[in-house]
């Protein structure tokens, strides 16, 4: 599904109202309808009692046709305002005029002390407070109020989004309201789907309130969860270099586990032919556990890892292969970081750089423009802030734009690792992960997913399709991990293990499809 920042969802609604004639009151309408269904369905209606808090915007227009409609449908209702009402304007202000000819009793707060006795006897909340649009932090008296709905144990319904929550970037903006559900309108926000706006949001609902699939589906839309990407059947006369022959180029001495990691990953996710070119120290220590690993020892510096004198024998195995993997536990000694940038520059292959040798080409990232063939990078956040030379917290607060950015400048597939990882691919796209647990930052974890991506490729996915197949099964085996043995305490080998049942779900369709659209779509119609 199609995810839209704040800018194109105005668009949408200016385009809906100038251009196709729907009034904004039927868009309002519609966006109260469908969270009334989500009530009913989850709470019931008739004889209930809801405390409704609305701001003085849109998103409190639609918090007032909320109160009509639970009223019509024999439900209590208060409705608690957070501005003046004569503020409203257009379709809001139509609905604050009707909620003023019913028996509704309307309050404008001037604390949220006296709101405490309406939401101690209330069945639920419906924030209504501000909407996608906040742009500044949340103070005053709407602060108190979120505090006091976030303390009250209630079900909470929020409207298009938590209140306090950035729209763009899920970011709390000083306070957020933490839902048990939300109606989003028209499509998703980017606030709706990452951290830490997605885990405040809590059951989400998706109504297109009538807008059209020649907005919501549009291909202007740049941003979209990361859908199901197909892969061929395995041929029956399948043999091993038929589903990928990988160059990993990773290890140094006391790094034992990512090379190995990155190399049987490959393997346990459908990849064919593992090479790992690794220290000569190195490979008796991996070859006891990776024993289907085929091992290219290499020379080795003073301190234990792959010596520069490697390249041109590195160069002749990197032309026999499919792809080349390099940085898995490399270490930072200076000899090592100067082969790694002269390996990238020339390698003609596909090139996927992780761990250490994304610290090695952060020295000088553009020497990754020049390359020909496709280029996969998989950051975590502090990597990221070494490749673009940007603060991580700056990073943290405009990922998506940054990762376009940097995907356009390096000539790179790039996949921002993290709680719902964003994958941006050159084509200027961006699709947002949803399969995962924090259970998953572990050591380790990181060269399981290089291997997975590189099996993908290995088994006929073109580089983009394989670096967003890769990081979904990545996931989706730590998720399979973490419901057998828990969250707490998996290492990057459960992860490993459970990408033979991950890859096995995934061809015979019985992934839940909360992994692609993790949205209820119950009144999206309407």
């Amino acid at each position: 599904m199609k995810i839209a920042s704040i800018d194109e969802m105005r668009f949408m609604d200016r385009y809906a109202i100038e251009k196709l004639d729907i009034a904004e009151e039927i868009l309002m309408e519609n966006a109260g309808i469908a969270a009334v269904s989500v009530l009913q369905s989850k709470i019931g209606i008739r004889d209930k009692k809801f405390v409704i808090f609305c701001g003085s915007g849109n998103n409190g227009g639609d918090g007032l046709v909320v109160a009509r409609l639970l009223h019509s449908g024999g439900g209590r209702v208060k409705v608690l305002l957070l501005g003046d009402g004569s503020k409203y304007q257009g379709a809001a202000k139509t609905n604050f005029a009707i909620i003023a000819r019913l028996p509704i009793e309307v309050i404008k707060l001037e604390g949220a002390a006296a709101a405490k006795k309406d939401v101690a006897h209330c069945d639920a909340i419906i924030d209504a407070i501000f909407g996608t649009g906040l742009d500044r932090p949340v103070a005053g008296l709407a602060a108190e109020v979120i505090a006091l709905i976030n303390k009250s144990k209630k079900k909470v319904l929020s409207l298009d989004i938590s209140s306090g929550i950035n729209g763009n970037t899920g970011e709390v903006m000083g306070a957020a309201v933490r839902a048990d559900y939300t109606v989003t309108f028209g499509l998703p926000k980017i606030g709706n789907m990452l951290y830490p706006g997605y885990e405040l949001g809590g059951e989400l609902f998706v109504s297109h309130i009538s807008f059209p699939t020649s907005l919501t589906e549009s291909n202007n839309l740049i941003i979209a969860t990361n859908d199901y990407v197909a892969l061929s059947p395995r041929p029956a006369e399948t043999y091993k270099g038929s589903t990928g022959d990988v160059l990993f180029i990773a290890g140094a001495a006391n790094y034992y586990g990512a090379p190995y990691f990155a190399a049987m990953s490959f393997l346990k996710s459908g990849g064919g032919y593992a090479r790992l070119a690794t220290p000569r120290g190195v490979v008796p220590v991996i070859a006891k556990r990776g024993r289907e690993i085929v091992y290219l020892p290499q020379e080795e510096t003073a301190a234990g890892s792959i010596a520069f004198k490697n390249k041109r024998g590195l160069l002749k195995a990197a032309a026999k292969v499919d792809m080349v993997v390099i940085g898995p536990g490399l270490s930072l000694q200076e000899e090592t970081v100067k082969l790694v940038k002269e390996l990238a520059t020339i390698i003609k292959v596909p090139l996927l750089i992780d761990g250490d040798g994304l610290t090695a080409i952060a020295e000088n990232p553009e020497i990754l423009r020049r390359r020909k063939a496709a280029t996969i990078l998989t950051p975590h956040l502090g990597e990221m802030a070494r490749l673009t030379g940007r603060p991580a917290v700056e990073i943290n607060g405009n990922k998506i734009a940054v990762l376009l950015e940097t995907t356009e400048k390096l000539k790179s597939t790039i996949i921002l690792k993290g709680a719902h990882s964003l994958i941006g691919t050159r084509g200027g796209n961006v699709y947002i992960n949803l399969s995962g647990n924090a259970g998953m930052a572990t050591a380790g974890s990181g060269d399981v997913l290089t291997g997975c991506i590189a099996a993908m490729f290995g088994m006929g996915l073109k580089p983009e399709e394989a670096a967003r197949k890769g990081v979904f099964l990545h996931g989706y085996a730590g998720d399979l991990a973490a419901a057998k043995k828990g969250a707490d305490g998996i290492t990057a080998k459960d992860i490993m293990e459970f990408l033979p049942q991950a890859l096995k779900h995934d061809r015979t369709g019985v992934v839940d499809a909360k992994y692609y659209e993790p949205f209820n779509a119950q009144g999206a119609t309407l």
